[in-house]
């Protein structure tokens, strides 16, 4: 019996560690993030492949950016190329008292916003200054970093928008712009330098 409660108890404090090792980064009110993502057309983009995919370079991307949620994806044609979406936020979107008014949650690739009326800022504000990003890890190394991504993170990322193709028909659009909503307003980003700023 007392061989079962010492496994339970040490069951029970790894659970615990990792719970808190994936704890939500919490700031304090407060714009983070001031400046907007850095988008610039491509001279000459060399295309890219990875297994079956090709991928097309439309703009090189920078941006420094809250994460507002994370969600990992191991089903779909998309999932071994793009294992995870990251919800990001900037400007007031980086604002701890914008955001503990708004529930943001992800799935089947789309990013949702829900809050009690009085909006806490305008819906213009929200789509001008947040954005549902479709990561593309450039390498193992980028692969394991966003492994270790948080809601509440703030993080520099660079790299490039990407349109994706497969011999079999398989397309997939990415958006070139800050002020669209709805289907196709997802950033497809191929990610080659990550950077998570220290945590509080």
């Amino acid at each position: 019996m007392r061989k079962i409660l010492t496994i339970a108890f040490f069951v029970a404090l790894l659970l615990a560690v990792r719970s808190w090792e994936k704890r939500d980064i919490v700031h304090p009110p407060g714009v983070l993030v001031t400046e907007s993502p850095v988008q610039r057309v491509l001279a000459e983009p060399r295309p890219i492949a990875i297994d079956d995919f090709v991928l097309s370079p439309r703009a090189s991307f920078r941006i420094r950016a809250r994460v507002l949620s994370r969600e990992d994806y191991h089903l779909g044609d998309e999932a071994d190329l793009s294992p995870m979406d990251l919800a990001l936020g900037w400007g007031v979107m980086s604002d701890q008292a914008v955001l503990d008014r708004i529930r943001i949650t992800q799935g089947g690739r789309w990013y949702f916003t829900r809050y009690e009326l009085p909006a806490p800022i305008p819906d213009g504000q929200i789509i001008r200054h947040s954005g549902n990003v479709h990561l593309i890890p450039a390498n193992d190394w980028v692969r394991d970093r966003i492994r270790d991504v948080r809601r509440g993170d703030v993080l520099q990322l660079r790299g490039f928008l990407v349109d994706v193709d497969r011999s079999d028909g398989f397309r997939w659009r990415t958006s070139l712009t800050r002020e669209d909503s709805g289907g196709g307003s997802c950033e497809i980003f191929y990610l080659e330098q990550i950077f998570v700023e220290p945590r509080p």
